[in-house]
Formats: structure tokens, sequence, C-alpha cells
């Protein structure tokens, strides 16, 4: 089999409401031959630099996230995302890439070129992420998947591990692509909960695939004012002017909450236990959703966010549960990024012998909201072949609204979506 013949399975699998807390240094940095952890010491760079390609990176995300949901939302139903999930695949794959390959991904999803200064920043972020001591759930881990015996360069293995926090395996993909193909999906279940099954269906690894590169993160938090599940009651939730389905709707009166209202809509911030990560919920007025997603973007989102202030605020939030599934090769390669899915895709950083390109991208999420909080998933598959006494406000999410998981240490968008129809 030639080497243009030869298959190459990235994915980046499940990321969960990550919350992120800054430390004094990072334990992100082990050997891959030994298996012993390294510390990544903040002091490497006292002008603050590592700190500054963090930020830049995690402003990179997000904006992919509001270019991402700006061609999802051009539809009348559901939307879930994780654009950590899909910027975290996309960066291991991006590893890898060079010439034109890395130009066009590296556009799509504004990935600093400077690999020092990206692989730090991924670095500091997946540790912050996997903090201990907090008040909720958060598991995150990576795993480099490898065709024993196929040529993957040894700087690219290093990276994976040491930057991405990846653990190194060995599968025999030629021999048993089968059972290869389930040891991975158990993988991305037990990191996930079980919330993420099958992420790599039946047929989608094959004796070609040489390759596979897993991301989980999970997370389960606890609303930091639950909700009285004794006062959730039936109510109709409008989907349109002309279309209204019963669903379960929470209340919580009286509490003090971050809310703003404009004269298009009402932006409230919920927080979880921990108060590192929230969801922000911004409810556009009836009929007015149209207007409002066409002027979402990152810098939009943080004048709104500004705005907030605290008030007692009645809140109305529908139960959901909402589940997704995206097949995103025609929207990368429309987004500015079509050499990675051609026979000239350079991936040359992975293996010299070249001949790799993307032959799919999946991207599958889920999300449950009740009166306790949120439990959320999400899984990316790259296939690669080759106040006072006033009134309280009310905020009542009786028609469709955007939800905006965000850690509020350093910015990120964790999760974005669109409640159409509960």
């Amino acid at each position: 089999m030639s080497s243009m013949d030869r298959r190459i399975l990235l994915g980046s699998v499940v990321m969960v409401l990550a919350v992120v807390v800054i430390g004094s240094y990072s334990p992100l940095v082990s050997d891959w031959l030994t298996g012993t952890p390294a510390k990544f010491d903040a002091t490497v760079n006292e002008d603050g630099g590592y700190m500054v390609a963090t930020k830049t990176t995690v402003d990179a995300s997000n904006r992919f996230a509001f270019e991402l949901y700006e061609r999802y939302s051009s539809g009348n139903g559901n939307i879930l995302f994780s654009p950590y999930s899909i910027s975290t695949a996309l960066s291991m794959v991006y590893e890898g890439a060079r010439g034109e390959t890395a130009d066009e991904i590296g556009d799509v999803f504004h990935f600093i070129e400077e690999p020092s200064d990206r692989r730090l920043a991924i670095a500091s972020i997946l540790d912050t992420l996997n903090g201990k001591d907090r008040d909720y759930e958060l598991h995150t881990a990576n795993a480099l998947w490898m065709q024993e015996d196929y040529p993957i360069l040894e700087d690219y293995i290093d990276a994976v591990v040491n930057y991405y926090s990846g653990e190194a395996n060995s599968l025999d993909f030629s021999g048993a692509p089968e059972e290869s193909r389930v040891t991975i999906n158990d993988w991305v279940e037990e990191k996930t909960n079980d919330r993420i099954k099958d992420l790599f269906p039946p047929n989608s690894i094959d004796r070609d695939v040489v390759l596979v590169l897993t991301n989980a993160i999970y997370f389960k938090g606890d609303w930091l004012n639950e909700f009285d599940e004794e006062s959730t009651s039936k109510e109709l939730f409008h989907v349109s002017p002309t279309e209204g389905v019963e669903v379960d709707m929470m209340s919580l009166q009286g509490e003090r909450f971050n809310y703003t209202g404009t004269g298009e809509m009402q932006i409230l911030e919920l927080p979880y236990t921990g108060e590192d990560v929230s969801m922000i919920l911004i409810l556009p007025n009836e009929g007015n959703m149209a207007d409002v997603e066409s002027t979402l973007s990152c810098d939009e989102l943080g004048v709104l966010t500004e705005g907030l202030e605290e008030s007692v605020v009645d809140v109305y939030l529908p139960r959901f549960k909402l589940e997704t599934k995206y097949f995103m090769k025609e929207d990368l390669i429309e987004m500015g990024m079509p050499t990675a899915f051609t026979l000239s895709a350079n991936f040359t950083g992975i293996s010299k012998e070249g001949g790799l390109y993307i032959d799919k991208v999946i991207h599958q999420a889920f999300i449950e909201v009740n009166e306790e909080g949120t439990e959320a998933a999400a899984a990316t598959g790259v296939v690669m072949t080759l106040g006072a006494t006033q009134p309280n406000e009310v905020f009542r999410a009786d028609h469709p609204f955007i939800f905006i998981i965000q850690d509020r240490v350093t910015s990120a968008i964790l999760f974005m979506g669109r409640v159409a129809k509960p």
C-alpha cells in the first residue's frame, strides 16, 4: 500500500463545561517515554509572555465560536457545539500541518503561528482544566493511538504528549480495526461518564488508519442557586408565533444575579458552585432572534457582559436536554481550509511519508440542564486519509434563547448553543 493510500484518523473527544483556574505552574509536560510528569513553571516567561499567548489562544477559540455559530444559525432548530473541543482537535492536527495546509487551518481557527507560544498556551489551559479541590466534577484527558509500525515523527508525538498532556498508545489498526475502534470508543465513554457513545461509528476506522488523537473533558456542576423542583410546572414554550410546546418550566424567585436588559434582549448570568464557570443566557424579545444573532460576536459579548449588574431576578428557565451531531467537512472547507481535505494536503509534520489528508470531521455534543445544574459533553473526530427595594426583574425564557457556558477567569467559551425547541 502506497503512502497516498494510507489513512490517518485524529479526534478530539468530549469537551464538557471546562473551568479554568490560573495557577502558579502547570503540571503539563511529561516525558512520554518514561511517563514521568514534569512541571511547566510560569516563571520561565517572567514578562508574562505565556499569559499573553494564553489570552490570545482563548480569544482565537472564542472568535471561531461565533463564526461557526453564524453558519449554524441559518436554520431554525436547536444548536449545540463546543468551540473549545473543536479548536483543540484541530490544534493537534495543526501541529503536523505545513505550508498552505497550515496557513489555511491557522486562518480558520486563528491559531498562534509560533509553536512555542502556542504550545505553552495550550499547556497552561489544559493544566487549569485539571485543577483539583473544586466544587464540581471536572476531568480532562488526551490520548494518542498509533498504528504500531507506522513511522509517526517523534517530534510530533512529543508535542502532543508534552503540551496536550496526551497518553501514547499503540494499536493494531491494520490487523484489528474493529477491535481498535471499540477500544477507543470505550475510552471516550469512560472519560465522558458514558455521555458520548460510538463517537467513531462502524466502518469509520479501517485497516488504513494509522493514527487517532482523542481529547476528552467532562464536567458536571450544580447551580450556585439551585431551582426548587417543587416549583417546576408545565408551561407553554413559544417555538414560533404559531407553534408552542409544553415544557417543564423551572422557576427561582427573588435571588440576586448579574443581569441586564436592552431594548432587544435580556442577558442573565447563572453561576455554578465555585463561581469559576457560569451559563450566560441571551433571551431576545419574541420574534427578534434573527436580529440578535446577526450582531453576535466576541466584541458584542464583551459589551453585553460588561453591562451586567447585580439585580434581584425572578428566573423562569425550561429544563432542556439536547444532543447534536455535525459532519463538519463542508463547513470547514467553506470557512477557508479546503486544502487539508485534498491530496494536496501537507501533513509532513506528522509523518515524512506524506500522503495524509482529512477525510471527515465529526462533532457530537450533549447537554442536560435541570433544577440541580448542568451536565454536558462534546466530541470531535477528525478522520484523515493517507439592588434594593425595586420590583424584581423577570427573566422568562418561554421562547427561543441562546446560551453560552463560559469560564469566568479566562473568558473562554466552552459551550454555545440555541434552544429553539426544548
